[in-house]
């Protein structure tokens, strides 16, 4: 398993709307990707901001299609959110 210094951070959310986005960084402790098309499963709309005060990190992937997925884990160096199928999918998604 992965230690959490060594999972990757996201390092951009263009998805303003998710009540962990703070000024493009992601605040969650850790992100879930997953979905029929690399959603971001943390993605949360609600009233208020929280989370962390460090940029989030890749906790799992579901995607197992994913070139960056070995084991469930993002061995991506970072990844970026932002919309494309979905509000929030994982940009650095790439098939296998």
């Amino acid at each position: 398993m992965t230690s959490l210094q060594d999972m990757p951070s996201v390092q951009d959310c263009a998805v303003s709307s998710c009540s962990y986005n703070s000024e493009h960084n992601c605040h969650a402790g850790a992100i879930t990707v997953g979905g029929d098309h690399a959603h971001c499963g943390t993605f949360v709309e609600i009233s208020f901001r929280g989370g962390m005060t460090r940029n989030g990190m890749v906790g799992a992937c579901h995607r197992s299609d994913c070139r960056h997925n070995d084991k469930l884990e993002c061995t991506a160096p970072g990844i970026s959110v932002g919309p494309e199928a979905d509000a929030a999918d994982c940009l650095t998604y790439e098939a296998r």
